[in-house]
């Protein structure tokens, strides 16, 4: 199967990928757990120095990886960019304080002594979402990486290139090799990959399906897991709210990395006595939304990630309507190239509907 590079504000293919072979990912898992011996007996400070400097590189390449992040899943360049930043100070962050972080912690128990001490466990796997190429992976491998463990990223597989270049800039900082090793495999191969005796734990930021799939191999071999499955937030505007404030928050929360947040705003709750107020100012803003290519530093909604998600979310609006859901704003799909939809506000849902039942 080909990995792919689909930039989203043209639904044009930019590159392809050959799956690795199961040859190269056994060489893979068997090369990040022998560096694994050698890298938990390394000290604090030299694996701070490693992560200070992927930190260093990501900051000197700001620029293009923040176009390879657009590129690839179609965030707005200034968000791409902020990402960028962002995921270098988590990775500086655990640098600076890994160390005081993983101090033994002494307990003092009623008889005899004990003391709380933290140690690296092994190979660790990471199954990472596209929405936040960069920012997910920071948060996974820079504390473990910190901690003594090595670390496998299986990408999502529509963002190739950024997982390519993450694996390219920790070999740059000189990190040995295994201590950090990008996976071009698909989420089926990731499952199955969790019952390798040599990979101690898995993390995976995705969707519920996903989740279940690696949880359910994680349980099979009694290893560790942690699971970050999204959500569907809502936002709740009681009578006190300064409505245009709040209407301001409201688009910033629905529109941030185009909509594509876990914690992003989907619901919008009002008390009845502010609700038309909010709704008329809301939509009046949300009218105003300029829709265009995510490259050019005035647009404010790019394109969603895939052709695929634009289509499952036009069928899920129109689903709605279908059975009686109103149509304040949008509903449509603009008449352009690429994965888009028009900025969409939709009233009178009831349970059952498609858009009430979507996560």
């Amino acid at each position: 199967m080909s990995i792919q590079t689909i930039n989203p504000a043209t639904n044009k293919v930019v590159k392809s990928f050959e799956e690795m072979t199961d040859k190269a990912v056994h060489e893979a898992v068997g090369q990040a757990d022998k560096t694994f011996g050698s890298w938990r007996k390394t000290s604090y400070e030299e694996r701070a120095a490693l992560l200070h400097k992927v930190a260093e590189l990501m900051r000197k390449k700001k620029t293009e990886l923040a176009k390879m992040i657009t590129l690839e899943m179609g965030k707005l360049i200034a968000q791409a960019e902020g990402e960028i930043d962002l995921s270098a100070d988590i990775i500086d962050y655990y640098a600076t304080n890994g160390a005081k972080f993983l101090e033994d912690k002494q307990l003092s128990p009623k008889f005899g002594k004990a003391f709380i001490r933290y140690s690296p466990i092994g190979v660790l796997l990471g199954v990472e979402p596209w929405n936040f190429p960069w920012y997910q992976v920071a948060r996974f491998a820079a504390p473990n990486i910190m901690i003594g463990n090595t670390v496998l990223v299986k990408h999502a597989s529509i963002v190739p290139q950024c997982g390519i270049a993450i694996e390219e800039i920790f070999k740059e900082a000189g990190a040995p090799e295994g201590v950090y090793t990008n996976l071009l495999i698909s989420g089926k191969r990731a499952s199955e990959l969790v019952s390798d005796e040599k990979i101690k734990g898995v993390s995976l930021t995705g969707s519920e399906e996903a989740g279940a799939s690696i949880a359910t191999a994680a349980g099979k071999s009694l290893k560790k897991s942690v699971l970050e499955l999204g959500g569907s937030d809502a936002f709740i505007i009681l009578e006190d709210a300064d409505i245009d404030k709040t209407v301001e928050w409201a688009v910033v929360g629905r529109l941030n990395n185009n909509g594509e947040c876990c914690v992003a705003s989907k619901r919008f709750i009002a008390v009845e006595s502010i609700a038309d107020e909010f709704l008329k100012k809301f939509t009046e803003k949300l009218s105003k939304i300029k829709v265009g290519d995510p490259m050019d530093k005035d647009t404010q909604l790019g394109p969603l990630s895939s052709e695929a998600a634009a289509v499952q979310l036009a069928d899920q609006v129109q689903r709605t309507v279908d059975a009686g859901a109103k149509v304040a704003l949008g509903g449509k799909r603009p008449d352009r190239e690429g994965a888009f939809m028009s900025p969409t506000i939709l009233t009178d849902i009831k349970p059952g509907m498609a858009a009430y039942l979507a996560r």
